[in-house]
């Protein structure tokens, strides 16, 4: 009832929800939430057959949570920091060539440079980021 409440009756659409189990009594949840894992123990192996990812100990889940938390973490810190500096870059020499054509909207790129500035610098940083990345 928690899982499917949090995952749909908020008033943010986009939560995502993790849940985790050991047991029989755990399947309803796991398969409710977006994210299952189970835990293959005393209690038998329902959890981990319903779930999305199984660990055989509980002291797994350490480096699940915190390790790869941190790193999801630090890759959104640095796409927001190089999200904000390409826009303020861009945003800046707008703003720093508007005196010098006397406050039109006239650019001072091309619109196809604009559009290339935007899908180069948005894309491949990230596709970098992503694929070179590892603390």
């Amino acid at each position: 009832a928690v899982v499917s409440t949090q995952s749909t009756g908020s008033d943010d659409q986009n939560n995502i929800t993790l849940a985790i189990g050991d047991g029989a009594n755990d399947v309803s949840m796991i398969r409710e939430a977006h994210i299952g894992v189970g835990i293959s123990g005393k209690e038998g192996r329902q959890a981990v057959l319903a779930s999305d990812f199984c660990f055989a100990q509980f002291r797994f889940l350490e480096r699940l949570l915190l390790v790869h938390g941190h790193w999801s973490y630090i890759r959104m810190c640095k796409f927001l920091s190089y999200f904000f500096f390409k826009n303020f870059a861009f945003t800046l020499v707008q703003l720093f060539y508007s005196p010098f054509c006397g406050f039109s909207a006239q650019t001072i790129l091309d619109p196809i440079y604009i559009t290339l500035y935007n899908v180069v610098f948005t894309s491949m940083p990230v596709m970098l980021v992503g694929v070179l990345d590892q603390e």
